[in-house]
């Protein structure tokens, strides 16, 4: 089965993050029949047996890239097909995309509870859209100079690490390797 690990805050080749090549590695030495990083972001596809085992890589990856680089920062699960059937749910089909900055998705942490999230960011520059058990998918503006952060105000209202992604990378990625 094919899954696919978010990193928060994770750009490669940056301090305290792993190369493309330690990435990938991290998964296959972890145990994955396959892995391949997408994007710079901290983004990676790779196989595993079973929603178990892919829970076991991705800690064991994680703790070696602690080792390797000094990463400190979480990674987000989610089987390929389980976001394949989001994208079937087009989130953002009635949304005028020439009226936000973007479109995106933000991976929660296992203890978050989204319905205590508010619809909208105190400065009005992220809207929630929808909501899953997993997941908040939001647009944001631009006001002034600035730009809505999904991922800063989800952070600070679950008081919990979460990592965002347009929504975008999630379609290509699941075109690329759902």
């Amino acid at each position: 089965m094919r899954y696919a690990a978010f990193f928060r805050n994770l750009n490669l080749g940056r301090a305290h993050c792993p190369t493309r090549v330690q990435l990938e590695a991290a998964f296959l030495d972890a145990g994955a029949a396959a892995a391949q990083s997408f994007l710079t972001n901290g983004t990676i596809a790779f196989d595993a047996s079973s929603l178990h085992s892919a829970h076991q890589m991705l800690a064991a990856a994680t703790q070696s890239m602690v080792a390797q680089c000094g990463l400190k920062e979480p990674g987000f699960l989610r089987e390929m097909a389980y976001l394949a059937a989001l994208v079937d749910t087009a989130p953002f089909q009635s949304t005028d995309v020439e009226q936000v900055y973007g479109c995106y998705v933000t991976l929660l942490h296992a203890d978050a509870k989204p319905v205590h999230l508010a619809s909208v960011s105190p400065l009005g520059d992220v809207q929630v859209m929808r909501r899953t058990a997993t997941e908040v998918f939001t647009v944001a503006y631009q006001r002034g100079k600035s730009v809505g952060s999904p991922n800063a105000f989800i952070e600070k209202a679950l008081a919990l690490p979460a990592t965002t992604r347009a929504w975008n990378t999630v379609v290509r990625l699941v075109a690329k390797h759902g």
